[in-house]
């Protein structure tokens, strides 16, 4: 049994499991929100005293917040398709030569192909 398989049969029979990623991840969007808002004179001291070393260290914090949330988000919505369907495909723009603006046009192909597969 393949790996793709063997993931689409687990997250068929636990969908709970994806629910859980995606409210963590909104925890964890409304939860910065408030702890921000809550500690902002003490960030703002603290930023104060050095604004070049802890406002580079406050951006990368954020970013990796950012990243965090996102990975959550997409391991939440990821649901399993139907069984005809091929795992772990590649857009396929990326195996395309030729011209530069080429991966336009395969992208343009793939979003109105997802469109008519999601409607």
């Amino acid at each position: 049994m393949s790996v793709s398989r063997q993931i689409r049969d687990y997250s068929r029979h636990h969908e709970w499991v994806g629910n859980i990623f995606s409210l963590v991840a909104v925890v964890l969007i409304f939860g910065t929100i408030w702890a921000s808002l809550s500690y902002y004179p003490a960030i703002a001291s603290w930023l104060g005293h050095n604004p070049v070393l802890h406002g580079a260290l406050l951006a990368g914090a954020l970013a990796l917040e950012v990243l965090l949330i996102l990975v959550l988000l997409s391991i939440g919505s990821t649901r399993a398709g139907e069984e005809d369907e091929r795992s772990f495909a590649t857009f396929s723009g990326r195996r395309n030569s030729g011209s530069p603006l080429s991966f336009f046009r395969s992208w343009l192909h793939h979003m109105e192909n997802v469109g008519k597969k999601h409607r």
